[in-house]
């Protein structure tokens, strides 16, 4: 048996040792002893043996939990599983029990998403009470609303997101859902807590086989609406970034439940998504990454047995289907030290074959167990705060920008601080570049079919789904035509499990905003305040 080799611990940076103080420790907790407790406690009872290592994987971030893990485990309700997988029938006694689910997930720390294209559209008959139905967006409305007012467990801001079939009756007015007035943007900027339609949710229009089938057949009856559909969606891709696409055909035909970041899938209502992710970047050797394959396999199989979950459903649906969401974070990183570009390579190909290994990985830890095999078993989250934990780049994504401020949520009042990214400093350090001259995702943003095309390639060896944001330049700096950006989008789109895209500055109070290098360096570590459309120093001394 291949074990690990790993390296002396490293510091965070002042940001990262902010965000885990904040989120994550416990009274008293560094980082090492973070990853005892929940290495311990989730993996000793299941796989004793593989304790130790696992421990040192996640002591020098190799491996990262999901957040949920690093939060909830050995509280008293220890729920470290993530979002809630749900639909809603059309019926008033089915739609009441969902906003009791919703409720209940929320307040348990689950993220919410929703398929809604069951309920029927606004205006038609409801023949018991004599009326007429509101149709799904009143609803999808009044669960952002509750998400709003409900901390998602009582700590941070909850993640919601609903989805709508393509050929639903209401789909187009969903589709312009956040077509937010410039008085709403302006609201924003001055108060990220402003209230907007739908803003605490993410949406998607979600595309089947019969859509393709209707798109390019033009004797289908279906046709101009499904080219309808997606041609408004495109250019709402392009000007106010949502909604996105997802997308579930041939094998993965039904699976069109998702998560709130929607790279988990599922066809069975109730279903729960379970997240952990490898740091490529922090890997040297193969026979190191199919160990971590391994570890972090049986890591998330023991979280299925550890976890609990909001309401008995979930525990039926899980016992059934047992999904984990085995990750990879860092991959852009892992490609810059190698000297290769956003692109395919046969090199990487060779280190996702060892990923692929997961599904047979899962199916033996579990017949050791006596329970039921994961149906699937890899999916790449966006890994927001764990890789910020991390320090490297997110997911598939390329480098965000060299430097930036996040807005945070602390209590219920917005921060932020500004960031020099931990992968760009290390980049800048080591061989002496200027950061100005370091590519990001705003450079790529000139180019989406380049993150399109990585995306679908890496895709292959992913049975869930991937959460990757398509950055885009602002609508007016677009360089491609709505056409252009479309029929290259349609290309790729059977190939991949959904997309979503970004143009800067499309969101009023969008948590991200770049800045030049200067602008950030030297002051890391503080925080600020928002307050309006200035910004208070908290803390005591500022030193700007």
């Amino acid at each position: 048996m291949t074990t690990l080799t790993l390296p002396s611990e490293d510091t965070f940076s002042p940001f990262a040792e902010t965000i885990y103080k904040q989120k994550y420790a416990q009274p008293g907790e560094e980082w090492r002893d973070t990853a005892r407790r929940v290495v311990e406690t989730v993996m000793k009872p299941y796989f004793p043996e593989l304790v130790e290592e696992m421990v040192e994987a996640v002591a020098t971030r190799k491996f990262m939990p999901g957040g949920r893990y690093l939060y909830a485990t050995g509280k008293r309700f220890h729920q470290t599983q993530n979002c809630l997988l749900l639909k809603v029938e059309d019926s008033r006694e089915s739609i009441a029990d969902l906003l009791q689910r919703v409720s209940s997930g929320l307040m348990t720390g689950a993220g919410i998403g929703i398929v809604w294209s069951a309920l029927r559209p606004n205006g038609a008959t409801v023949e018991g009470m004599g009326g007429t139905s509101t149709g799904p967006i009143a609803f999808m409305q009044m669960v952002n609303e509750v998400g709003r007012h409900i901390m998602q467990g009582g700590a941070r801001r909850s993640a919601i997101w609903a989805g709508l079939h393509w050929n639903h009756p209401d789909v187009l007015d969903f589709i312009r859902l956040k077509d937010w007035s410039d008085d709403i943007k302006a609201a924003k900027e001055k108060d990220f807590n402003a209230h907007a339609p739908m803003d605490g949710t993410n949406i998607s229009v979600i595309l089947d086989d019969g859509f393709f089938a209707a798109y390019e057949d033009t004797t289908d009856p279906m046709h101009d609406w499904a080219q309808k559909v997606y041609w408004e969606v495109v250019e709402h891709m392009l000007t106010t970034a949502e909604p996105g696409f997802s997308v579930d055909v041939g094998e993965n035909a039904g699976e069109h439940l998702r998560n709130a970041c929607t790279e988990v899938t599922s066809s069975d209502d109730n279903d729960i998504c379970n997240l952990g992710s490898i740091n490529l970047a922090r890997l040297h050797t193969k026979e190191e990454f199919a160990r971590l394959v391994e570890l972090g396999t049986a890591f998330l199989l023991a979280g299925t047995c550890y976890s609990l979950v909001p309401y008995e459903r979930v525990a039926e649906t899980r016992t059934k289907n047992r999904r984990l969401g085995l990750g990879l974070m860092g991959i852009y990183e892992w490609l810059v030290a190698r000297g290769y570009r956003y692109e395919a390579n046969e090199e990487l190909a060779n280190w996702l074959d060892i990923y692929a290994r997961s599904t047979e990985i899962a199916a033996r830890y579990a017949a050791r167990l006596g329970i039921s095999a994961p149906v699937k078993t890899r999916a790449i989250a966006p890994t927001g705060t764990i890789g910020i934990l991390a320090e490297t780049t997110t997911g598939i994504e390329p480098l965000f920008a060299v430097a930036f401020k996040r807005r945070y949520l602390k209590g219920k009042e917005w921060y932020y601080q500004y960031v020099v990214d931990a992968t760009a400093k290390r980049l800048i350090e080591k061989y002496n570049l200027d950061p100005e001259q370091i590519e990001t995702a705003y450079d790529l943003a000139k180019d989406p079919e380049a993150r399109i095309a990585f995306q679908a390639w890496v895709q292959q060896w992913v049975d869930h789904g991937i959460s990757s944001t398509l950055n885009l330049p602002a609508a007016d700096q677009q360089e491609f035509t709505h056409q252009e950006f479309g029929e290259m989008l349609f290309h790729y789109l059977p190939k991949l499990r959904g997309v979503t895209a970004y143009p800067d500055g499309s969101r009023g109070g969008q948590p991200l905003t770049v800045v030049p290098f200067w602008e950030a360096d030297g002051a890391e570590g503080i925080e600020y305040e928002e307050i309006g459309a200035d910004s208070a120093c908290v803390g005591g001394v500022c030193g700007v």
